[in-house]
């Protein structure tokens, strides 16, 4: 076994880990995207877990976060509910940095 070997596997590895922490911190930004949104709409209940369950759901329609952004964009346009693009884009920001920093947290106990 070579060092050029051992390096190749570590940088798979490290790809992995990587794709692995992105996969959950967007599902959990979702989520916390999603029970936002809800709130915004006024569900509560069994109507903010479904809701929140279509969020989830619809990131899994393309790559990326339009998906999502779509979805809610609609949901607010159908219910009159004003909130700016901007806006919105910097909710999708910040939850996925809330959500990186929770799960890093939780592999540090």
């Amino acid at each position: 076994m070579t060092t050029f070997d051992d390096r190749e596997r570590s940088y798979e590895k490290k790809f992995a880990l990587d794709q692995e922490l992105k996969f959950k911190a967007e599902a959990r930004r979702n989520k916390m995207v999603g029970e936002w949104a809800a709130g915004k709409l006024g569900l509560t209940g069994a109507a903010q877990e479904d809701y929140v369950k279509a969020v989830r759901k619809a990131d899994l329609a393309e790559k990326g976060d339009e998906d999502v952004f779509r979805k809610i964009r609609k949901d607010f346009d159908d219910k009159g509910i004003a909130v700016p693009d901007a806006e919105l884009r910097r909710v999708l920001h910040d939850m996925l940095g809330k959500a990186v920093a929770q799960i890093e947290g939780e592999a540090k106990k």
